[in-house]
């Protein structure tokens, strides 16, 4: 998914820091694309907490009838360094990009991009007969420096680790967990020590992880009366634990159903500059970025736009199939965009 935000701020990228306790991150609603477009739930960046491990963005949605729309219309556009993670709860996404992938996402299923120098894609809501409501979470994972020059590619993986038992489902979709002596490892290629994982709970069941202490840890609460280590962790909220943990006990209300969606990963020490879809080390970067994209961009005599001459060979690669052409990206703001390393 894009960050549709015409005036996209500068974001400050650091992990932060926080004591033994429950940090509770509330979410901001973002629309993409103006005001009546679809609304998101953005949890991170914010600045409070910017990254978790190397997880750097997380946008939750829905669930939104779709029923009578077009659903999600995310045109082509382009990331650098980083991954895209889609996950569903409700609904079907049709992906392209320009590796010439063409794939659906269902619910228990993952779609995961790596931008690594440079590649753009589009996500849909398929046209004609589909399921009536969108409901999911989009991720991007920061690329630490030895593979921000890894070539583009995608992958997507419909068998995923999945242990359900006493009252808790766990299904891993990235990086791996321990339960109960069970090792979950998801076969989608990562870069960096992390995890992402949704987990449900029936009304009261309570979930025991056995965690990496090294590790630090967020929980992004779909649904239900979540308590994450005690501590409430409200809808749409995320709560953060630091690194130094072996277990983590995740426990659901006894009035309804819960679920949520686990990510982690060692503490990201690099700079990190996050612009639009760009992930980089310095403003130049994604400036550069910027540039190189717009430079394959052309536009229409009625203020639409298309791919330029030899778009396809350029960095960014070209969409095929989508309804309409290429996003401009917004303009860079008057400031340099500042990196942040982690505090010590």
């Amino acid at each position: 998914m894009s960050n549709l935000e015409t005036r996209p701020a500068e974001q400050v990228c650091s992990s932060g820091t926080a004591d033994d306790g429950v940090q509770i991150l509330g979410a901001r609603e973002v629309p993409l694309g103006g005001p009546r477009a679809m609304t998101v739930r953005r949890t991170i960046p914010q600045r409070a907490r910017s990254l978790v491990g190397a997880w750097c963005f997380s946008d939750h949605y829905g669930p939104d009838d779709v029923s009578g729309t077009a659903g999600m219309q995310v045109p082509p556009h382009p990331h650098t360094g980083l991954q895209t993670v889609s996950w569903l709860f409700a609904g079907e996404i049709l992906h392209r990009d320009s590796v010439g992938s063409l794939q659906m996402v269902r619910p228990g299923e993952l779609n995961l991009m790596t931008a690594g120098t440079g590649i753009s894609h589009s996500e849909e809501s398929p046209s004609g007969a589909r399921p009536p409501s969108l409901h999911g979470i989009q991720l991007w994972t920061a690329l630490p420096g030895t593979a921000l020059d890894v070539a583009p590619h995608f992958e997507h993986h419909g068998d995923l680790p999945v242990s359900d038992a006493d009252g808790a489902r766990v299904q891993v979709f990235l990086g791996g967990l321990r339960r109960a002596g069970q090792d979950l490892v998801s076969p989608a290629t990562t870069y960096s020590p992390l995890v992402g994982a949704q987990l449900d709970l029936e009304p009261g069941a309570e979930l025991h992880l056995e965690i990496d202490p090294g590790f630090e840890h967020g929980l992004i609460v779909d649904s239900g009366d979540v308590r994450l280590e005690g501590t409430p962790v409200r809808p749409s909220a995320l709560g953060y634990l630091g690194p130094g943990r072996r277990r983590l006990v995740v426990a659901a209300g006894a009035g309804r159903p819960a679920r949520a969606v686990l990510i982690g990963g060692t503490p990201f020490t690099e700079d990190v500059v996050m612009w639009w879809n760009f992930v980089g080390r310095t403003h130049d970067d994604v400036a550069r970025a910027r540039a190189d994209w717009m430079a394959q961009i052309a536009d229409r005599p009625d203020g639409s736009t298309t791919y330029g001459d030899g778009a396809r060979e350029r960095r960014f690669g070209q969409v095929d199939g989508y309804a309409s052409g290429p996003l401009r990206a917004p303009v860079l703001p008057d400031v340099r965009l500042r990196p942040r390393t982690r505090p010590a």
